[in-house]
């Protein structure tokens, strides 16, 4: 695991994922849930989905930032 590339998924990033992904919330809900706007919340998980990808298909690690 040492010599993986890493890839480090936030907090926000990996609670987007848990509410979009895993709670199938609407992205209104899980804004209001996250205390910000769709629109945020939108690119917040876009993000965490094209880091998890990369990871899975790209062999990386990946590594959660726990620091909120």
């Amino acid at each position: 695991m040492n010599e993986l590339q890493e890839i480090v998924l936030d907090h926000d990033e990996l609670e987007s994922l848990r509410l979009a992904d895993l709670l199938a919330y609407s992205h209104e809900k899980a804004a209001k849930e996250m205390k910000i706007s769709r629109a945020t919340f939108g690119r917040i998980v876009e993000a965490a989905r094209k880091k998890v990808t990369d990871g899975i298909l790209n062999g990386k690690a990946i590594r959660i930032n726990d620091n909120h």
